[in-house]
């Protein structure tokens, strides 16, 4: 069973022979050594076309793939149209056909019925994250599976046999999500598990017998329970002491064993197995990185497994019945992402993804010399030569503690040309920059700015060691790492040192403002998109899905209830007054996490200082921006926020 599905030209130089041959020059005095390097260096500047962005938001994005029944088509999502919205299209590539066409809502696609033309969509409103599952209906009406106003519904698969699929809801009790079963032709269901234990439903077995739950204690900490539904008994899979994390990922199509991922006894988390019978546990494979998912093919002929490596994901498909890894067609440079191996075993869907390229669908059918490439996502305004490579590089914090980040470095950056920069955090916070295409970092390089994505300690990705290094140290060494950050930023000879800036969302958000409130002579500007500003509220405020994870979400901040004051000591609002840098704030109105009153009451606040203040609302976003138009409007407002106060050139203009 998968788990839930969750819901990120070349150079143009300045023609200097060309314009030589058509007229004539004249003569120019004898340079001094000075003026001769000076020319050289500027010489050496490349002249980048600057792209508004528009030109990023034009690039289309796909997501998902689900094959039809006679697999010749696939079901997938886009924001083609300004929304997404699920389409279909050929296996081998062609037209695309609209399953769904909202002009409101983002509805992405989930799965096609193993049988027929039905599909099966899911949708919230507004960004509220309360997702409902919808059918298509072969005539092409909709209908809603989960009906209800407070209720958050998430698909999980078919099963086997496909004449059944499985959907966990939390209607019954708003706090926890029950396992639910549904015919696929009558759509009548029936609770599989009544989730009264506060557990995580993490995999079924193909048999329905056995559930995999998970219950955590800390974000660093949790255990795995198999219940078994036949005895209507649970038991504790994984008894430990010390801290360990445990994720299950599939039961084996015999329902006889459960892969799952764990980082006991070490850093990083491998690949294991339970095998049910024996009630023994055993190693299958393991890296110097974490082992971040697997997945069988639909009988077991294929495992895929992915792999976090340095911040690229390293995906691996083995033939399980020899052992030996699958050998895949040259592709172009990137990762692959996504993989969706059919129900017959013959062939594959996955997404292609580099530095410089967004996800492009491709098909590969087992045995052929080339994949398939079915979507050309860049905008045609945009060459991918224009676009920038990303690097890991790595700088030691003030306490020796090393830190990983991603770095953007524009084409148009040199000793004689030194940019602007950001610091961009991500959120979480155990959230991690990867690279890959990122069309901020992107737009942002294009227009003259550099971008480290930092991944402070309390990322993930790096040993647990190092992810549970910022439980309850926020606003403090965190933090500390950025300002680190931005003295990397100063060493780098390309980089206009006086002009640093700090940027990020959600967790990275608060980070923005916690970095103007805690060192407010760092960081020249601040972007703060949906951060938090006041812990206390944020905790008390959590939407109640997130009960299961409650404690451990403490554990890592602080809690509301036994550590008021050191939440009020970390929370930028309660120290606005310290803000002097412009500030720049945008907020989705219906995000359930960090609330509208997060950014109204720091706008608020920081505005009582006569610094400069820009603050955007979204009426129908919540946690991002997922609608073209918002994005364009919101990126480009960062963009000209930017311009003015950053690099103090003035507002960017469209061409």
């Amino acid at each position: 069973m998968k788990r839930p599905s969750a819901h990120y030209r070349s150079l143009i130089l300045l023609p200097l022979l060309a314009l030589a041959a058509c007229a004539p020059a004249p003569v120019p005095p004898e340079p001094s050594a000075e003026t001769s390097a000076t020319a050289t260096a500027a010489e050496a500047v490349p002249d980048v076309k600057a792209h508004p962005i528009e030109d990023f938001i034009d690039t289309t994005g796909v997501a998902g793939a689900s094959f039809s029944p006679d697999e010749s088509r696939i079901l997938f999502s886009s924001n083609k149209s300004g929304i997404w919205n699920a389409y279909t299209m050929p296996a081998s590539g062609g037209e695309w056909v609209p399953v769904t066409a909202s002009t409101t809502d983002n509805t992405y696609s989930e799965a096609w019925f193993p049988a027929d033309e039905r599909k099966l969509v899911s949708r919230d409103q507004g960004g509220n994250e309360l997702d409902h599952l919808y059918v298509i209906e072969a005539d092409g009406s909709e209908k809603d599976l989960t009906p209800g106003e407070k209720l958050r519904a998430t698909f999980i698969d078919f099963s086997t046999d496909g004449t059944a699929f499985y959907v966990v809801t939390n209607e019954r009790d708003e706090k926890f999500f029950d396992l639910y079963r549904y015919d696929a032709k009558s759509y009548k269901r029936e609770r599989l598990f009544e989730n009264k234990g506060g557990y995580d439903i993490a995999a079924i077995s193909p048999d329905e017998r056995w559930l995999a739950l998970s219950k955590s204690r800390t974000t660093v900490d949790n255990n795995l329970f198999l219940h078994d539904r036949q005895k209507n008994k649970t038991i504790d899979l994984t008894p430990h002491t010390g801290n360990a994390s445990y994720s299950a990922e599939t039961f084996s199509p015999d329902s006889a064993s459960l892969l799952y991922t764990s980082d006991e006894g070490s850093e990083f988390k491998r690949l294991r197995r339970y095998v049910l019978a024996g009630d023994k546990h055993e190693d299958v494979q393991s890296a110097e990185w974490d082992i971040d998912y697997a997945r069988y093919s639909h009988a077991g002929k294929y495992l895929v497994v992915g792999t976090n490596v340095d911040g690229s994901t390293q995906v691996a498909i083995t033939d399980t019945t020899t052992g030996t890894p699958l050998d895949l067609p040259e592709l172009p440079a990137g990762e692959i992402r996504g993989v969706e191996i059919a129900r017959s075993e013959n062939r594959m869907a996955f997404y292609l993804n580099g530095d410089r390229q967004p996800s492009e669908l491709y098909t590969l059918a087992f045995g052929d010399a080339e994949a398939k490439r079915l979507t050309t996502s860049l905008s045609p305004k945009i060459e991918a030569g224009e676009l920038v490579d990303s690097s890991v590089v790595r700088f030691k914090s003030f306490d020796g503690m090393e830190i990983p980040n991603i770095l953007w470095k524009p084409h148009q950056a040199t000793s004689a040309n030194k940019l602007p920069a950001l610091v961009l955090v991500h959120g979480g916070p155990g959230g991690q920059t990867t690279r890959g295409y990122n069309t901020v970092a992107q737009f942002l390089a294009n227009n003259g700015y550099v971008v480290l994505g930092i991944n402070n300690r309390g990322s993930s990705g790096y040993g647990k060691t190092f992810f549970a290094a910022d439980d309850q140290k926020h606003g403090h060494e965190p933090l500390q790492d950025c300002v680190e950050a931005k003295k990397y930023l100063q060493s780098l000879d390309y980089v206009d040192g006086e002009r640093i800036g700090i940027m990020g969302g959600s967790y990275g958000g608060y980070m923005t403002l916690a970095a103007l409130a805690f060192q407010p002579g760092e960081f020249k500007v601040g972007v703060d998109l949906f951060g938090v500003s006041n812990w206390l509220r944020t905790l008390e405020s959590i939407p109640p899905y997130w009960e299961s994870f409650r404690e451990a979400l403490y554990q890592e901040i602080g809690n509301p209830e036994s550590q008021r004051d050191m939440l009020v000591a970390i929370s930028p609002l309660f120290h606005a007054d310290k803000i002097t840098k412009p500030l720049m704030v945008l907020q989705g109105k219906n995000d359930p996490r960090v609330i509208l009153a997060e950014s109204d009451d720091i706008v608020a606040a920081v505005r009582k200082n006569n610094v400069p203040v820009e603050y955007v609302v979204f009426d129908d976003e919540g946690h991002g921006f997922g609608k073209k138009k918002n994005q364009i409007e919101g990126y480009g407002k960062i963009l000209a926020f930017l311009d003015t106060h950053l690099k103090g050139d003035g507002p960017t203009k469209a061409p």
